[in-house]
């Protein structure tokens, strides 16, 4: 609460509040984006049945 305030009183240029702006908007997306690949089972290995490997000539044969 206290930097909050500091932040506040401090003067500053409309350059300067707009990169801390811009810093701070970047910061919780990144913040929010990191949480939801921690929360999923394995963010890095997604399996679709459509597009490239969906269908027979993509590798995977398909039961008749």
């Amino acid at each position: 609460m206290l930097r909050i305030n500091n932040l506040m009183e401090k003067e500053m240029t409309r350059k300067e509040f707009l990169a801390t702006l811009g810093f701070g908007a970047a910061t919780i997306m990144g913040f929010s984006t990191l949480l939801q690949l921690l929360g999923k089972k394995n963010p890095f290995h997604q399996t679709s049945s459509f597009g490239y490997g969906g269908g027979a000539y993509g590798g995977e044969k398909r039961k008749a």
